[in-house]
C-alpha cells in the first residue's frame, strides 16, 4: 500500500508529546513489512540542522492564496522518504502557540492535499489530530484516496466551523463544528492509541464535549496501543547512559543512578528512593495533583524526586519554588532534553506519572523499557500498560491508582515507596516491566488492518502455522486480491442458484404430489466444477 503520514511533529526533528514518537516510529516498522510509506511535515525553522535539506524543492505548489514549496529527504536513521512543507509561516522553530496557530496548521492541511491531487498520490493518507482534520473532508471528494485519523488528544480540536470558513474552503457538504468533528465525520478509519481510551471518550467524563459523535461512528472507531522505537530505547545500547545494561545485568544500573543524582544536584545515596517524571507540566498530565502531595512525600520520607519538562507557567513556578525548600533532595529542570530524559528513565527508581487522562502515554513505556518502576493513574492507555504490583501473587509491573484524588496519589506512592525497601521482589517487578513486549510489530498489523478496512479491502487471512517465511513476507497485490474476491462471489452466487434449482425440482404440485426419492444405481460421479473437463 501506499501511505502517506501527515502530522504537526516527526521524533526526532520535532517532538512535544506522543504524536512525534508515533509518526516517528511506525512508518519504519510498515516500510519493513513492505508497503510505500512517506511522511509529510511542517518546514521548522533549523530543522536543516537536524536533517541534510536539499536547496532546491522537488515541487511548488498553491494553497489558500499562497505559494509553498515541499522538499524532500530522509527520516533520520531510516529509509522512510520525508517530504517538507516549506513556508515563512513556520520559519520559527515553535510547533505551537503562535499567534497564527489556526491558519498556519489549516493551510498546511491544505498544501498536503494538493500534494496529493498533483504530485505522489497514496491509496491512504494518515491523519494525525485537528493539525490534519480538514484533509478528510477535502478528500471525501476523491474516492480513490482513503483517510485515517488519529485522535492523539482530544482536548485539542482546532478551530471553530465560523474561523475555518475565513481562512479556507469548506465544501459545501461538509459537517461538524470545529476541525476535529468534521475529520471524525469524513475520515474513512478513526483510531486512538490505546483501547481503554476508545471506550472513554465515548463518555461525558472524557469525550471533551464530542462524545455523542464519538458513539455515533463508534462503527468505525479503534483502540490500537502505541509501541515505542525498541531499537533507540535500548539500556543495553543506549549512547546517552553512563553505563548500560540489560535483565541479566541489572546491578550495573546503579552506576546510573549515582550519575543523575550527582547531575541534577541531589545527594548521592544508593539506599535513597529516588522518583521520576519527564512531562509536559499541564493539568491532563496530573501536575496539580503531583503539587499537592510532593511536598508530604518528601517531608515525611526519604525519597528524592527529579523532574523533567516544560508548560504551564503557574506549575513550573510551583514546582521551582518547592525544589528551593528540598536542597538534595528535589531538582527541577524546566526544559526539553532528550539525552536527560533518557538518564532520568535508567536512573531512577520510580517514575510518577498521574495522569488525569491518557490517550496512550509513551513515558510509562519507556520507564518500564529502562527499568523504572511506573507509578499511575487507573485511565486510557495506562491501563491497558500498567499492572499493579501484587505481592502474593509475583504480579504486576507497577504501582496504580483509581480516583484522582490528592491522599489517593499519597498512598500510591508510599506504597511504592516500602515495596523499594524489599529488593528480591522490586528486581522481580523491575525485569517484569522489562520484558514487556513494547515495541511496534504487533501494533503495525492491527494500523494495516485499519488501512484494509478503509479502503474496503477484507482482512487478510491468517497464515498457517508452518508455512514458508517467504510467503509470509509477500502481501497480496490488488490484483490477487481482486480474484479472490470474485472467485468467493462467484461461489456464492452458484451455490444460490443450485439452491433455487432444488427447490423448484422438489416443490410439490396437484398433478405431482411428492414421492419418495430412491437413489439410483450405478450412479456415475459427478465431474467437479473446477476439473479442467467440467
Amino acid at each position: 500500500m501506499r501511505i502517506l503520514f501527515v502530522a504537526a511533529e516527526v521524533a526526532p526533528l520535532a517532538k512535544v508529546g506522543g504524536m512525534g514518537d508515533v509518526v516517528g516510529a511506525l512508518p519504519k516498522v510498515l516500510r519493513d513489512m513492505g508497503h510505500d510509506v512517506r511522511i509529510f511535515m511542517p518546514y521548522y525553522g533549523g530543522l536543516n540542522q537536524k536533517v541534510e535539506v536539499p536547496e532546491e524543492p522537488v515541487w511548488w505548489g498553491e494553497a489558500m492564496f499562497n505559494r509553498f514549496a515541499v522538499y524532500e529527504t530522509t527520516l533520520p536513521k531510516s529509509d522512510v522518504p520525508l517530504y517538507l512543507f516549506g513556508h515563512p509561516a513556520f520559519d520559527p522553530d515553535e510547533i505551537y502557540g503562535t499567534p497564527d496557530e489556526d491558519w498556519r496548521f489549516t493551510f498546511f492541511s491544505n498544501g498536503a492535499a494538493e500534494f496529493c491531487w498533483n504530485y505522489w498520490k497514496p491509496e491512504i493518507v494518515h491523519c494525525h489530530d485537528w493539525h490534519t482534520g480538514m484533509i478528510p473532508v477535502w478528500m471525501h471528494q476523491s474516492p480513490d484516496i482513503a483517510t485515517m485519523f488519529t485522535i492523539h488528544n482530544l482536548a485539542y480540536q482546532g478551530p471553530w466551523r465560523w474561523k475555518l470558513e475565513r481562512i479556507t474552503w469548506c465544501p459545501w457538504y461538509m459537517q461538524g463544528h470545529n476541525t476535529m468533528a468534521a475529520a471524525l465525520l469524513y475520515a474513512d478509519q478513526v483510531n486512538t492509541v490505546s483501547p481503554t481510551y476508545a471506550q472513554q471518550i465515548q463518555t461525558a467524563l472524557y469525550g471533551e464535549q464530542v462524545e455523542g459523535l464519538l458513539s455515533f461512528i463508534s462503527g468505525k472507531l479503534r483502540g490500537i496501543l502505541n509501541g515505542i522505537d525498541t531499537g533507540s530505547y535500548d539500556p543495553a545500547t543506549d549512547p546517552a547512559l553512563v553505563q548500560n545494561y540489560t535483565i541479566d545485568t541489572l546491578d550495573d544500573r546503579a552506576a546510573n543512578k549515582a550519575q543523575l543524582q550527582q547531575e541534577v544536584g541531589l545527594n548521592v545515596n544508593p539506599k535513597v528512593f529516588l522518583l521520576g517524571m519527564v512531562s509536559r507540566l499541564v493539568e491532563q498530565k496530573g501536575v496539580d495533583l503531583a503539587i499537592q502531595m510532593l511536598g508530604q512525600f518528601l517531608s515525611y520520607t526519604d525519597g528524592q524526586i527529579v523532574i523533567l519538562g516544560t508548560g504551564n507557567r503557574y506549575y513550573e513556578t510551583q514546582l521551582w519554588e518547592m525544589a528551593t525548600r528540598f536542597p538534595g533532595r528535589m531538582a527541577v529542570y524546566l526544559l526539553y532534553n532528550d539525552s536527560l530524559a533518557r538518564r532520568i528513565y535508567a536512573g531512577t527508581d520510580a517514575f510518577l506519572m498521574p495522569s488525569r487522562f491518557e490517550p496512550c502515554g509513551i513515558s510509562q513505556m519507556m520507564a518500564l523499557r529502562y527499568g523504572s518502576v511506573p507509578i499511575v493513574r487507573r485511565t486510557g492507555g495506562l491501563v491497558d500498560t500498567v499492572f499493579h504490583h501484587e505481592p502474593a501473587n509475583s504480579a504486576g509491573n507497577g504501582y496504580c491508582f483509581d480516583r484522582y484524588e490528592p491522599l489517593d496519589l499519597y498512598t500510591c506512592m508510599v506504597r511504592a515507596w516500602e515495596g523499594f525497601h524489599y529488593p528480591e521482589q522490586w528486581r522481580a517487578m523491575q525485569q517484569r516491566g522489562m520484558s514487556a513486549d513494547l515495541d511496534w510489530k504487533q501494533s503495525a498489523k492491527e494500523y494495516i488492518k485499519t488501512y484494509r478496512a478503509a479502503l474496503g479491502l477484507p482482512e487478510e487471512a491468517e497464515w498457517a502455522e508452518g508455512e514458508e517465511a517467504e510467503s509470509k513476507s509477500a502481501p497480496a497485490t490488488a490484483e490477487e486480491i481482486a480474484e479472490v474476491a470474485q472467485a468467493v462471489e462467484a461461489q456464492a452466487v452458484a451455490a444460490h442458484q443450485r439452491m433455487l434449482v432444488q427447490q423448484q425440482l422438489t416443490k410439490p404440485t396437484q398433478d405431482n404430489p411428492p414421492t419418495p426419492v430412491q437413489p439410483p444405481k450405478n450412479k456415475p460421479t459427478p465431474k467437479s466444477p473446477e476439473s479442467p473437463d467440467a
